[in-house]
């Protein structure tokens, strides 16, 4: 998996009917672009680190940045 910031982290959830996950890439920890990728969670707000599992893909579409804290 390889990413850039701004990309989307969208995992699929385990239970039948459970919406998708989605989160902004919005640091990179490899100039690779491979994991762990700093995310912005759409759902929560929460910013956290993620390791992608087998459940998740990489969108690389246009996007608009989430805002961030102080923005």
């Amino acid at each position: 998996m390889k990413a850039e910031v701004g990309d989307w982290v969208v995992i699929k959830r385990a239970r039948l009917g459970e919406p998708l996950r989605r989160a902004q890439i919005v640091e990179l920890r490899h100039p690779d672009g491979t994991p762990p990728y700093l995310v912005h969670w759409l759902d929560t707000g929460q910013v956290t680190l993620l390791y992608p599992g087998p459940d998740a893909h990489v969108e690389h579409e246009p996007h608009e940045p989430i805002p961030g804290p102080g923005s």
